[in-house]
């Protein structure tokens, strides 16, 4: 049966206000609820999401669901989102959070399950309904999963209507959600995230993701090498936070190589044979559909290359950086380019150039223990994030090991056109009411206190 735009939005805004006056605990509960699902049946998720989008890693999706599901909840269980949520005795202030209302959704076919599950712990947290707008190619495991959600919800004396999807998703559908909900979360293309921004409302969006990797000189090779390949190789690259570059200094280069190899790396610095790889990887300079979250084997056959068995990742040396190289720009395949520098103001460079070709606002990944190194790429570089010392591609959207918001949606600022600069959390979806106290014992400054 045809689903009707309109009747969604309006069952969501009657859910909606059903749960307006829940305590922390009950909205609390219902955020659990979602993660438990996805933590349970982790397995199951995962073969359907690989199934039907025919991308990624089984293996790795299933890790996916289980960390995100943990970390997620860890994040959200002792925060305040109901009520009064702060006290400020320096200003007078005290804040009050308010739901948004409906908020639309939109949600990638490359995380078809921890995506969904995030938006929904994150929106009930603070009284909202969700309606989703899957990827078409990941429209029936996303209908599976709300399912289960809306069970668990009626479960918890909840409305089910909290949280809806549409089953044949359309762009015309999607742009009709879009303008008729509260608030858009557009986690996807910048097709779809402009869109969003376009739709009339408040969008929270992502960039493009294009994470240049920098190795300095003060580390352990071997160790880099091996949170480089593990980030790169996971869910066979279509994770925006992959490490998509490698760049050396020169008087290490080779150390570099050989770690990357003893890893499982396959390098190439043969320029004729990496430009069969960047002719397959990147046709008439756009990345190939076709091999978008497939294995480094079926890039390497595809190239016409034959490559050992076992070959995790594929490194290709590149002719140029920035935009006189397609290898510069985002690879949604186990394939990264690699650079020398000479001096690490050459290195900054060098990520600046490729981040200004394709990623700006997203993210760097910095292998240093050098805190002047450390800071000057901080002060340089254009990217919401800087990532230190870590697997990028699984720690970056938040971890146990770091301190930011675990997410699936990734802001990059003014550089990548979102309208924030950190990863979505769940204090994005609420408003905030201020009482402003009269400070009678405030302190006024005289002019020449003032102007002195």
């Amino acid at each position: 049966m045809e689903q009707n735009i309109s009747a969604m939005v309006e069952k969501a805004r009657v859910a909606q206000q059903a749960i307006f006056d829940y305590s922390q605990a009950q909205v609390d509960a219902l955020a659990k609820a979602v993660a438990k699902i996805v933590y349970d049946r982790a397995d199951e998720l995962a073969k359907m999401a690989a199934e039907e989008t025919r991308m990624g890693v089984y293996e790795h999706k299933i890790k996916k669901n289980l960390g995100k599901a943990r970390i997620l909840w860890n994040h959200i269980k002792d925060k305040k989102s109901v009520g009064i949520i702060a006290t400020h005795e320096d200003t007078g202030i005290v804040e009050i959070a308010k739901p948004l209302g409906v908020i639309a959704c939109v949600t990638p076919c490359t995380n078809p399950i921890v995506t969904p599950m995030c938006n929904a712990m994150y929106a009930f947290k603070a009284r909202n309904a969700v309606i989703i707008s899957p990827h078409p190619r990941a429209k029936k495991c996303n209908r599976y999963l709300v399912d289960l959600f809306r069970e668990a919800l009626v479960e918890l004396g909840a409305p089910a209507d909290l949280i809806q999807t549409i089953d044949e998703p359309t762009n015309e559908k999607t742009a009709e959600l879009m303008k008729a909900c509260d608030v858009v979360v557009s986690t996807g293309g910048m097709g779809i995230v402009k869109a969003a921004y376009s739709s009339g409302k408040p969008a929270l969006g992502v960039g493009v993701g294009n994470v240049q990797t920098i190795v300095d000189r003060d580390i352990d090779f071997n160790e880099a090498a091996g949170k480089i390949i593990e980030g790169r190789e996971f869910d066979n690259g279509i994770i925006c936070s992959g490490e998509q570059t490698v760049i050396i200094h020169r008087q290490d280069y080779d150390t570099m190589i050989a770690a990357l190899t003893a890893n499982g790396a396959y390098c190439v610095d043969d320029p004729a044979v990496v430009a069969k790889f960047r002719a397959v990887i990147f046709p008439d300079g756009v990345m190939n559909k076709n091999l978008v979250g497939q294995s480094a084997i079926k890039v390497a056959e595809a190239a016409g290359i034959e490559v050992p068995a076992g070959t995790r990742v594929i490194a290709l040396k590149a002719d140029a950086y920035g935009r006189d190289d397609y290898l510069s720009k985002e690879k949604m395949c186990p394939v990264f380019s690699t650079y020398a520098y000479d001096t690490f103001e050459e290195a900054v460079d060098i990520a600046e150039a490729n981040l200004n070709y394709e990623g700006k606002g997203h993210t760097v990944s910095l292998h240093s223990n050098n805190e002047k190194n450390i800071e000057y790429a901080g002060q340089r570089l254009p990217v919401s994030r800087l990532l230190l010392n870590q697997i990028c591609s699984t720690m970056n959207g938040g971890s146990f090991f770091n301190g930011l918001a675990p997410t699936t949606t990734l802001g990059c600022g003014s550089w990548g056109n979102n309208s924030i600069s950190e990863n979505l959390d769940y204090k994005h979806m609420f408003n905030i009411t201020r009482i402003a106290y009269f400070m009678k014992d405030a302190y006024v400054p005289t002019d020449e206190e003032m102007w002195s």
